[in-house]
């Protein structure tokens, strides 16, 4: 019960930062900036009043500081605040806003995971011996971007339900949906994704095998043939590891899918003496309703009397004739059929 209570208490809910108008803000510190310009000069040079002095030294200390409080946000940004320790608020949506000058804007999260790679992520064009100024400057920005992003996790190998060793990737698209979560919650929710992806693909993928065989293949369900419904279950699977992480996953899609390259030679053999068996079966299948419909043909129009010998050989001919691999040789009896 106690560590239910450790757990939950963990759970922050978002909520809005106190914002004012940043334009108006702005506007009026310039304004009183240009103010406390003006009045220390005139008390300096006419007046020579030191409250005065001493005001507008003040004014050009305190209003750089007001200005730090300043904040910018495009479309599907959000920045998300504490103030000395405690959670502050979030900032949603595009605008210019003013906020207490004295928070700190929070983001743990980074572009790189182990196990996967974003696609919103800048293209770096470091040179050895040079600083990775981009990384820098990623660090710097604090903002979470809110819109819907993919992860491409990395091709893993894992066995499926026969224990067979086989390659599959997965793609999930993805957005942040709550902000506190995403930063207090987890150390970093990106690689938090990335690992839980991994867990969640081990854990359905195990329980299917790769592909149907068998007297049930058509009701068992595989990971080739079911990709639809497996790829909805692993969606499943990781929404309910990231909820705690204030994520949505609005899909996932198997991108590979592929046997372990110790296996595939093998598996391949398999694969073409089950179609070569399949197709043997109709073609068989197929022969013996041609011969059926001859003897029938020919009895029902009299057309010829065969005896249950003469029958049976024609049965056989017809037989090699329709199931052979080649072309069968045709030969004219000349002869009495008896």
């Amino acid at each position: 019960m106690k560590e239910h209570k450790e757990h939950t208490e963990g759970i922050m809910e978002e909520k809005a930062a106190n914002a004012a108008n940043g334009m108006g803000v702005l506007v009026l510190c310039i304004v009183a900036m240009l103010v406390a310009i003006a009045a220390f000069v005139l008390a300096i040079i006419a007046v020579n009043v030191p409250i005065i002095v001493i005001s507008a030294v003040i004014a050009f200390l305190v209003l750089p500081i007001l200005l730090a409080g300043l904040k910018i946000l495009k479309p599907k940004e959000a920045l998300v605040l504490t103030l000395f320790g405690e959670y502050y608020g979030t900032l949603r949506g595009a605008g210019f806003y003013f906020v207490n000058p004295f928070t700190v804007a929070v983001n743990p999260a980074t572009s790189d995971t182990t196990t996967g790679s974003l696609k919103q992520d800048v293209v770096s064009s470091k040179t050895p011996g040079e600083i990775d100024f981009t990384k820098a400057v990623q660090k710097l920005d604090k903002k979470i971007s809110l819109k819907t992003m993919t992860l491409n996790n990395d091709r893993q190998k894992i066995n499926d339900q026969l224990g067979n060793p086989i390659i599959i990737g997965i793609v999930v698209i993805w957005r942040v949906v709550n902000t506190s979560k995403a930063v207090f919650n987890v150390d970093n929710y990106t690689e938090f994704l990335s690992i839980q992806c991994d867990s969640a693909l081990r854990d359905t993928v195990r329980l299917y095998p790769y592909d149907n065989t068998g007297d049930d293949a058509d009701n068992e369900k595989s990971l080739r043939g079911s990709s639809e419904e497996i790829a909805a279950n692993i969606k499943e699977e990781i929404q309910s590891k990231v909820d705690m992480a204030g994520l949505e996953i609005i899909e996932a899609r198997i991108t590979h899918l592929a046997y372990a390259p110790e296996i595939a030679a093998a598996m391949l053999q398999r694969q073409q003496a089950s179609a070569i068996i399949d197709a043997r079966q109709m073609i068989v299948d197929g022969a013996v309703g041609m011969v059926d419909m001859a003897l029938s043909k020919l009895s029902e129009k009299d057309i010829v009397q065969l005896d249950e010998e003469r029958k049976a050989a024609m049965v056989s001919n017809l037989l090699v004739v329709l199931c052979g691999n080649k072309d069968a040789q045709p030969i004219v009896n000349s002869g009495s059929l008896y």
